[in-house]
């Protein structure tokens, strides 16, 4: 079909900042520097500065950034931690990696993040962290959970790697726990041209772990204090990523007017984003929401619209879980959502006839349904 709007898109952002990166790329290759150099010292720098924390640390992804940052603290084996099962599985497996048991909580039903009140339930002696998950660029209910962490004395690890440039009460996603971990895959608002990730922190306790554990626990080379790994964003990565850094927020601007133009969509058959209060959204994902998840997709699909589920199976549900024994019922809110949530396209470079026509597709489907011509 002609005009098709795909899900997403990646060479036009290429073709607006080709310069730029071109020029990033070619100034790592002639230096003949490719690790832990001055690029990325630098991005570290500028993404501090961005996020309102004292350190950043760019790593090989945004699972090794969650594994470190809960090595960093010091989750192993007996310990829990809270976290939600409706987001990617990399959210969980890093837990799993340091031994610790997942404990999942169920979410709120028009946020889809953490339910505070599902976490304080949750606590018990072995819990040792909280994990909220800043799921499709909004950041998790902080306030209360930030709370619980105090009264109970436990860490928080914010996943906000959907959630470049959201904020919450004014404060950038990923700096208001003890550590904030961000993903940098190329499709990520933020993403890189490979794989890639960051840890930031404002404590120099656990900046100094940290520091150690991504650079096989060394303090200096070849004397290790610790057992760490080989997780070092690479230095073409972070060039990249400064050049495309100094976009963010234009780009975060672009998809919100997207958003504000999808909202006219809200319908009884298609619930659109509820943005939650002291939150702004940075919309990685633009997610609506109908029992007729199939008809809907169909419908999109028969108008050249192309669409996701993000995401089908919760993850106490995957069969990679099931030594837990989690029974299906147990988490209503995570699975009803599972079965009715669709993510449809959203990024900078949608043309305003494409975003037009999104609209469009979405009201005649409303349309549709509500006079029974869409089974």
């Amino acid at each position: 079909m002609a005009n098709k709007v795909p899900f997403m898109e990646l060479i036009s952002e290429y073709r607006e900042m080709q310069a730029e990166i071109d020029a990033a790329i070619r100034r790592v290759i002639q230096s003949g520097w490719f690790i832990l150099g001055p690029e990325l010292e630098r991005f570290e720098n500028e993404l501090a500065g961005f996020c309102g924390v004292r350190y950043a640390f760019g790593v090989g992804s945004g699972t090794d950034a969650l594994h470190l940052a809960l090595q960093a603290l010091g989750v192993g084996p007996g310990d829990e931690v809270i976290t939600v099962a409706h987001t990617f599985i990399a959210t969980s497996l890093p837990i799993t990696f340091t031994g610790a048991t997942p404990v999942f909580v169920d979410i709120d039903p028009d946020t889809y993040t953490m339910d505070p009140e599902c976490v304080r339930a949750a606590v018990t002696s072995r819990t040792k962290a909280i994990l909220p998950v800043h799921l499709y660029g909004q950041p998790a209910d902080m306030g209360p959970l930030l709370q619980i962490a105090r009264q109970y004395n436990l860490a928080i690890v914010e996943d906000a790697c959907q959630a470049h440039g959201a904020t919450y009460d004014g404060h950038q996603a990923g700096s208001l726990g003890h550590l904030g971990c961000f993903s940098f895959y190329p499709t990520k608002n933020l993403g890189a041209y490979g794989d890639g990730g960051a840890i930031v922190t404002s404590d120099p306790q656990l900046a100094d772990r940290v520091r150690h554990l991504r650079n096989y626990g060394q303090e200096q080379k070849y004397y290790h204090t610790s057992i760490g790994t080989n997780s070092r964003l690479d230095e073409i990565q972070a060039a990249v990523l400064q050049a495309k850094l100094r976009h963010l927020e234009a780009n975060n601007r672009r998809r919100y007017e997207i958003a504000l133009a999808y909202d006219a969509m809200d319908a009884p058959w298609l619930k659109t984003p509820v943005i939650g209060a002291a939150r702004t959204h940075a919309y990685h994902l633009y997610v609506v929401r109908t029992p007729k998840r199939e008809a809907l997709r169909g419908y999109f699909k028969e108008h050249g619209i192309d669409t996701l589920i993000h995401y089908p199976v919760p993850i106490h549900l995957q069969r990679a879980y099931a030594s837990l024994g989690i029974q299906p019922g147990t988490l209503p809110v995570t699975e009803q959502a599972a079965n009715e949530v669709v993510s449809i396209p959203i990024y900078p470079q949608l043309q305003p006839d494409q975003v037009i026509r999104v609209v469009e597709t979405g009201k005649a489907f409303s349309t549709a349904i509500a006079s029974k011509n869409v089974l």
